[in-house]
């Protein structure tokens, strides 16, 4: 027979008079275990399953015995279904229904209109330890004794957010009432744990106060902070980049990068580069205002490495760079003060003896020179004091606790020469040592090697020195293994070096590598302001080293002033020494001085007789020789070319010897 109310439930449903074999069908057609069973009138009387089928085959019952005879003939099936009854507008037990609400993470009660249970979920069934097919269709009161569902559906009224406890649990209750075509038919109630609640608020506030510190943070941030989502669209901007860009924020939230560009409020986008190249890039952006800005731009991706924000950074690159300018202008304040320190501190040990302009040039340009590596030609004629120079140069440098070694290229025969500078393995030649020798350059590595008189090195080794300067390696004699060595030239020579070159006797390429940066020693004659500095000095140390007492009188003074000295400070050194030796008494006369001295001009004063001290002496012989500059020229500027100072010095002295056009003068 056809069924005549399955159109009316979600699943199918069977009357009492449809057979056994229908009930099959049903079953295995849906893929149910159970099917529902109503009468004539459209009540819920029971169900049957697979279970109540195999028992009736079992029992010899007919495939078309109606269910009304299985349920005679198996009266338990009746028994457990109870005294439920249903109907097609009232019965809640659709599988479709009770899976959703069975999958509610809550538990739900309803109740009918007579106050018994129709729906109790799993979270009921865990909240309570009771089975639903236990308490379904029991009323209310019996399983819960302070329930309020019952008064909800007696007056209709809602009641939200009521607190509850079962058991030792807190729940809020929601209870509403279930009304169909105008009528209360039931009520239903959803319970909430509590604990859940006060988490979930715990959550919110802490994530609350984190987006608090996260704002605090953004906006205390001196740098300005720029933040775009994954199209370039502008989400947020701190006070510092307002300030920075001198554009407001309301004038970009929510716009896109591009549309700013387009518009000329930045001149490019950083975030746009991030979002095209895929990582962190760094440019600089002009603003509107005319700022110029560096901007980092970093790109944020999410799991499936999407870019989802883009944060920049933007800092004022006018600020930078007065920083920088600043930093600058300390470092190079810093590297003028350690050049006078170093300078003031040479002056005053009395390694080095001068007072003349030049010589304050040279030495200056020594000291600043030793903050480098550059090789330097150390030139001037013998006697100058070039080695001085040299070692100037390695005391004020970084390599000054390193070695400093000193060789004179003219004083070592050739054949030696080269052994001597770049040593030699073992059995190199006749005679050399089983273990080889270390050479001077290798002696030298980290520090300063002086080649003094480089102009007398011969041509074959010539070629040596400078594949070294070139690449910092050497070849030991006999050897073929290159060898690296850390070591700074300094050249010395008192030959005219191009002159050399022209006659094919120094290699020009070597010249070139060499003379990186001149440093020339003026000769004694054209620096005649440090000779009665430099004769004193030299006068002291050797009555110092024999325990004399020597004195020079004016008449000696104003003769080494006059002399050309061609052997310059070494010759004054020997003359010194050589007048403290042989003069008898303690004071050193013109009589006692060389041939040399008897037959040139002096500066001598009217009166010679006098003896006056070496301060009294030089300031007199200024004197005059101011007076006599002052006679012949009409301008400081013209007399302080001829003496070979500054204009500011011979205007000084003038002053101070109180010196004028009109100034009687000593004739010669």
């Amino acid at each position: 027979m056809n069924l005549k109310k399955e159109d009316l439930y979600s699943y199918p449903v069977l009357e009492l008079d449809h057979t056994l074999a229908e009930a099959s069908h049903q079953l295995l057609k849906h893929h149910l275990s159970e099917i529902n069973i109503i009468n004539e009138k459209g009540h819920f009387v029971g169900t049957i399953s697979k279970t109540h089928l195999v028992e009736a085959l079992a029992r010899n019952i007919s495939a078309s015995s109606t269910i009304k005879e299985l349920l005679t003939s198996l009266p338990h099936i009746n028994n457990e279904a109870g005294p439920q009854r249903l109907d097609n507008r009232e019965q809640p037990h659709l599988i479709g229904f009770e899976l959703i609400i069975d999958s509610v993470y809550n538990p739900v009660i309803s109740i009918d209109a007579s106050g018994n249970i129709q729906v109790f979920n799993r979270a009921a069934e865990k909240l309570v330890d009771l089975k639903a097919e236990d308490v379904r269709g029991r009323n209310i009161k019996e399983v819960f004794t302070n329930t309020k569902l019952l008064e909800v559906m007696e007056t209709g009224v809602v009641q939200s957010i009521q607190k509850i406890v079962l058991g030792n649990k807190t729940f809020i209750s929601n209870r509403t009432p279930i009304i169909r075509d105008g009528v209360i038919v039931g009520a239903v109630g959803v319970l909430q744990e509590v604990s859940e609640l006060e988490a979930i608020s715990k959550e919110l506030a802490y994530t609350k106060k984190l987006n608090q510190e996260l704002d605090a943070i953004i906006e205390s941030s001196f740098d300005g902070l720029y933040i775009t989502d994954g199209l370039g669209n502008t989400l947020r901007v701190n006070k510092a980049t307002e300030r920075i860009t001198g554009v407001l924020e309301e004038e970009v939230i929510g716009r896109n990068m591009a549309d700013l560009v387009k518009d000329k409020v930045f001149s490019r986008s950083g975030s746009l580069l991030a979002l095209e190249k895929k990582e962190t890039v760094t440019t600089e952006l002009d603003t509107k205002t005319g700022k110029t800005l560096l901007v980092t731009s970093t790109p944020i991706f999410d799991d499936d490495q999407n870019i989802f924000r883009v944060v920049t950074n933007v800092r004022d690159i006018t600020e930078l760079n007065h920083l920088k300018q600043r930093l600058e202008h300390m470092e190079d304040l810093s590297r003028v003060y350690h050049s006078e320190l170093q300078h003031l501190k040479l002056k005053n040990s009395k390694r080095i003896v001068y007072g003349s302009s030049k010589m304050e040039d040279i030495i200056k340009l020594a000291i600043r020179l030793s903050e480098f590596d550059s090789t330097v030609l150390i030139q001037g004629e013998s006697g100058v004091g070039k080695e001085l120079m040299a070692e100037i140069i390695h005391s004020n440098s970084s390599r000054k606790d390193k070695p400093f070694i000193k060789i004179n290229c003219g004083a070592i025969p050739e054949n030696l020469l080269e052994t001597e500078l770049f040593g030699y393995e073992a059995g190199a030649f006749t005679g050399a040592s089983k273990g080889g020798k270390v050479g001077l350059f290798e002696l030298a590595d980290g520090g300063v090697l002086f080649l003094d008189e480089i102009g007398e090195m011969p041509l074959n080794l010539q070629v040596k020195l400078l594949r070294f300067v070139q690449d910092q390696t050497i070849t030991r004699v006999g050897g073929v293994r290159p060898i690296r060595v850390n070591v700074r030239i300094l050249a010395g020579t008192n030959r005219d070096l191009t002159e050399m070159i022209s006659y094919n006797h120094f290699r020009q390429d070597l010249y070139y590598r060499l003379n990186v940066v001149p440093l020339v020693v003026p000769p004694l004659r054209k620096r005649k302001e440090d000779i009665p500095l430099l004769a004193q000095h030299f006068l002291n140390v050797y009555n110092k080293k024999y325990q004399l007492r020597k004195r020079l009188t004016h008449e000696v003074l104003n003769s080494i002033l006059a002399y050309d000295w061609p052997g310059n400070v070494r010759e004054l050194e020997n003359l010194m020494e050589r007048l403290v030796v042989v003069t008898a008494n303690d004071t050193i006369t013109r009589a006692d001085l060389p041939a040399w001295a008897k037959n040139i001009d002096t500066l001598a004063d009217c009166s010679e007789s006098e003896i006056l001290t070496l301060k009294e002496a030089v300031e007199k012989i200024e004197r005059q020789v101011l007076e006599k500059a002052f006679s012949r020229y009409k301008s400081t500027y013209e007399i302080a070319k001829v003496l070979n100072v500054n204009q500011s010095t011979v205007v000084r002295k003038a002053s101070k010897y109180k010196i004028k056009n009109n100034h009687s003068r000593c004739n010669q």
